[in-house]
């Protein structure tokens, strides 16, 4: 077979050419419910981690799962090769919140929907369950009055612990709840929400942690812009 051939068949075929303009009215759907699930996980989301940064994943994710689910739903032997593929996948980054991990699931479930040629019943679907997070949210009340994370990391787990970080806290009259806690060997990790009357509260609750472990890191990072 001469390389024109080969070509023609490869982008001119008249079945794939056929079937484009649904691929490409898949891909934008996929794009336009992907954005507005990132809209929703920001504002609805509990996730401790930046969920501004994490949200930026659900585009690429849901139109390169519509892309991928177009190309082998017609064919079995592609099919295959797709799960030989994903096989020797192996991701590092580890989502140590089920929320983050729901939200990437239906972020994949746009992608298969709009692949699959199901548009209606993936925009109905997802158009419930956001609607289903909100009326949760509205009716979900905080632990404490907070409106800030307040994260204390160390490498000596043995000479202070979370209970005792929290104490630190209480002393300078915050009010706090613990959000998220690791500990390892080597490495302690606390999350809390917190709630200051005022800022110097702030500055008052690193100055005793300090005293009590020099090697620490603490981080605030505001609830409202997560």
């Amino acid at each position: 077979m001469d390389l024109k051939q080969t070509l023609t068949d490869s982008f001119w075929n008249p079945t794939a050419l056929a079937s484009l303009p649904e691929v490409i009215l898949g891909l934008l759907a996929a794009a336009l419910l992907s954005l507005l699930l990132a809209r929703a996980y920001i504002r609805f989301g509990s996730s401790m981690s930046n969920r501004r940064e994490f949200a930026h994943n659900f585009l690429p994710l849901a139109v390169t799962t519509t892309l991928i689910i177009s190309i082998v739903k017609s064919s079995l032997a592609l099919s295959l090769g797709l799960v030989g593929a994903l096989s020797i996948v192996r991701f590092r980054a580890a989502i140590k919140e089920p929320e983050e991990l729901a939200f990437l699931f239906l972020a994949i479930a746009i992608g298969l929907g709009m692949g699959a040629g199901q548009g209606l019943i993936t925009t109905s679907a997802v158009v419930v369950i956001l609607a289903m997070m909100a009326i949760r949210d509205f009716q979900r009340k905080p632990i404490v009055d907070a409106n800030l994370f307040l994260t204390v990391s160390h490498t000596s787990p043995r000479d202070l612990s979370a209970v005792q970080i929290l104490e630190e806290l209480t002393k300078t009259g915050m009010k706090a709840s613990v959000r998220r806690f690791d500990e390892g060997p080597t490495l302690l990790s606390a999350s809390y929400q917190v709630k200051m009357d005022r800022p110097e509260q702030l500055q008052e609750a690193a100055a005793s942690l300090r005293k009590r472990c020099t090697e620490i890191e603490i981080s605030c990072l505001d609830e409202k812009n997560a």
